[in-house]
Parts: structure tokens; C-alpha cells; sequence
């Protein structure tokens, strides 16, 4: 997503000169999104993005990998020569973290790209007993499409909740329910010890660190991911704590005509008065339009906006249409507008009287409503905000 978007926000921009798009894979540039659903099921062939490379005058070059760079010669390493460049956009995206100990392990799978996807689907198709190890968002995702297919699923997760790195106990506690709700078994406080592949005919176990032992036809692993950096390794471009590409309000790196953008790259948010690591796909949308618009210019020659979105994401889990926007660990008051324990339901975030974030499970229009206070910064009422039957807009403190 954000390679393409790059490429294409560069000619809707006014770039006239040569674009050249790398990629490692050999498909056609194509979505994420729908691996981990309608790609997996069976119910859609791939998810090639609808884009006319050739009419736009962007060149592909698919199956070639990114090996390092070179900043001070202006080139780009791959594994077909080097490539020269004048201006160089990194959005290799992020990679996921594997199980260790499991690799290489017959039945053991990661669902990233569209070829570990295609992988799984006959899995589904076959109905295998499934263990997921991580009840994260990917992990969520992936049982609820295996429970579609008909497949017993156990997921395991080694915190005390799901979501245990993206929500706070109290608002991910609810979620925990879904699983049962769905069919499927979600074992917390549980770690992985090993994973041993079956005979012939036979399934495969998942033995947890208590001793448990349970049958997996498949494991998928969903454990997180990290920024796909480790091929600038010598390169004298900044990382960050995570891996990252360090890059500015303008998504600059550290190294002259380099930028970055997506999952591979965090950027200073003035917002919320942190770098900020966003691995969503509407931060790759968003990204792109900045860096165009940095190395095209303006048209009076000013400096273009810097880049501070309100970070959005969405999942679709267990019948359930969960959306996020913002960023709440800086919050200071934490409200709920219905019953957690309904089929819709929101919770608010704010900081010193303002909407910092929000958690719209089944209620999209106070996550559109939400998204544009957040971005305004607009002064909210608490007593209005917790009402769920008052609009979000209406719950401003200038209407109290």
C-alpha cells in the first residue's frame, strides 16, 4: 500500500520523472486487507490493487529485493544489481515476528503476504483443528475466518487478555468473550513451549508451558510484527527503539533525498507529543500524499503540511466491526457510551478535556464523528460524551 500510493500520489502530483517500483514478491502490488479475510476463505482469487502502472507511466520491477543503500552514492542495493536513484522511498512495511523454536516446522504457518495466505485457505477448506498463537488483531481476524470454514479453533495467548498490547485491561476484558460467543477456545496466560509436527496422518501438537499438549491439524502464529529493516544495516540510516526508520514531520530519514513511509517508519506527532509507530493500513494510505508532496514541492514553494494524522484502523472479528482512532496512552479519562457487554458499544479517551481516541465497536458513526473531534481538538462534556443515544457531535462543551 504504501509503495503504491507513493508512486501513484507522485503522478497525481505532477512528478514527471522516471517512477521505479521494487518489490521482493513476485505478484502484482495487491492489498493486505483482505488476506486474513475474503483471500482466505476462498471467496476472492487475490486482492491486486486496480492500477494502471503502465498508463501512469510507473515502472515494476517484482521478484527483486531491497539488500542495503548506499546514501552517499545514491544507490540502492538489490538482489539484481545495484539501482541508482535520485530521490529513494523505503516502505518495506513489517514483518512477522516468528514463534521461536518453531520454524521450519511442518504446520506451522504466518499470515502476511498473499502466499501464506494462499497456503492457508486449503487448510480451511480441509477443516483442521487450528491453534492460533496470539490473540492480537491478526490473530482475532484469522479465527474468526477459521471458525467460518467449520475449523475447531484454540487460541492461546501468553498475556491475561486479548489485544493485551493494544488496549487497556478494562476495555479489552469484554472482547474476551467473543471467542466463546463464536465457538472457539481462548486460552490467556498460556505460553508456547514447542511445537511438534505429527506423522504421516497424523496432526501435529502445540504443548504449552503448563504441560498441555493440544492437537493442531495448523498453527498460525500471530504474535506481532516488526518494521522490515534489517537490510539497511550499515546503511548510516537512523533506527529507532523498535527498528524503525526514524523519520521527520516531512517522512525524511536521517539520510539525505531518503524518505519513508508505513509500517517501517515512525514520525513525530505534535498531536499527541510523541513519535508515533502506526502498523495500519491507513497510515500507509496517508503517508504517501506527504512524501509526494515533499519531493515535488508546492506550487508557491512552501513547505508542505506536516504529517500528524489521527491514526485510524479497523478489524472485522467475530460478527463484530471494531474501529479505532487516535492514540490514548496519554489520556486522562477514560468514558463508556453503552454496554460493553451489547452488540455495539464505544469508549472514549480524553486529555484534559479534549478526545484523544476512541473504540467504536459497532457504532461507525461515532467513529467518523469521533474522528473529526479528535482532529479539531474540539472541548467535549463528559455527561453529554456518555450518553449513547446523543450524537458524538452533539456532545461538545460549547452545546452544555
Amino acid at each position: 500500500m504504501a509503495g503504491v500510493q507513493t508512486a501513484v500520489a507522485l503522478r497525481e502530483q505532477g512528478f514527471t520523472g522516471p517512477v521505479t517500483l521494487i518489490g521482493a514478491e513476485p505478484h502484482q502490488p495487491y492489498d493486505r486487507p483482505p488476506l486474513s479475510k475474503a483471500v482466505l476463505l476462498g471467496t476472492a482469487e487475490g486482492s491486486a490493487f486496480d492500477v494502471d502502472f503502465e498508463a501512469l507511466g510507473i515502472t515494476l520491477r517484482l521478484g527483486c529485493e531491497a539488500l542495503g543503500v548506499r546514501p552517499a552514492e545514491h544507490v540502492l542495493d538489490t538482489s539484481e544489481g545495484p539501482v541508482p536513484y535520485d530521490v529513494l522511498v523505503l516502505a518495506t512495511g513489517a514483518e512477522p515476528v516468528r514463534l521461536p523454536g518453531a520454524e521450519g516446522v511442518p504446520g506451522v504457518h504466518l499470515l502476511r503476504t498473499l502466499d501464506d495466505a494462499e497456503r492457508l485457505r486449503p487448510v480451511l477448506a480441509r477443516q483442521h483443528d487450528v491453534v492460533v498463537v496470539g490473540a492480537g488483531w491478526i490473530g482475532a481476524e484469522f479465527a474468526t475466518a477459521a471458525r467460518e470454514a467449520g475449523c475447531a479453533v484454540t487460541v492461546v495467548e501468553a498475556a491475561d487478555r486479548p489485544l493485551a498490547d493494544a488496549l487497556p485491561a478494562e476495555v479489552a476484558a469484554p472482547m474476551t468473550a467473543w471467542y466463546a460467543d463464536a465457538g472457539a477456545e481462548l486460552r490467556t496466560r498460556a505460553r508456547v513451549e514447542r511445537v511438534e509436527s505429527g506423522g504421516p496422518g497424523e496432526s501435529g501438537r502445540v504443548v504449552l508451558d503448563d504441560g498441555t499438549r493440544l492437537a493442531a491439524g495448523a498453527v498460525v502464529v500471530g504474535i506481532g510484527a516488526r518494521p522490515a529493516t534489517g537490510w539497511l544495516a550499515g546503511s548510516g540510516i537512523a533506527l529507532g527503539a523498535h527498528g524503525e526508520v526514524l523519520a521527520d514531520d516531512l517522512l525524511r530519514t536521517s539520510a539525505p533525498d531518503v524518505h519513508a513511509v508505513g509500517d517501517c517508519a515512525s514520525f513525530p506527532s505534535a498531536r499527541y507529543g510523541e513519535r508515533l509507530l502506526v502498523h495500519h493500513w491507513d497510515n500507509a494510505l496517508q503517508g504517501p500524499r506527504t512524501v509526494a508532496a515533499d519531493i515535488v514541492g508546492t506550487p508557491g514553494g512552501e513547505t508542505p503540511a506536516a504529517y500528524d494524522p489521527v491514526p485510524y484502523f479497523w478489524s472485522e472479528q467475530f460478527g463484530r466491526f471494531v474501529q479505532y482512532a487516535g492514540h490514548h496512552t496519554a489520556a486522562d479519562t477514560t468514558l463508556w457510551r453503552g454496554d460493553p457487554a451489547s452488540p455495539a458499544w464505544t469508549v472514549c479517551w480524553l486529555r484534559e478535556g479534549r478526545l484523544v481516541a476512541l473504540l467504536a465497536v459497532g457504532r461507525p458513526r461515532d467513529l467518523a464523528q469521533g474522528r473529526r473531534l479528535i482532529q479539531a481538538g474540539t472541548p467535549m462534556d463528559p455527561d453529554l460524551l456518555a450518553d449513547p443515544a446523543k450524537p458524538l457531535k452533539a456532545a461538545t462543551a460549547a452545546t452544555a
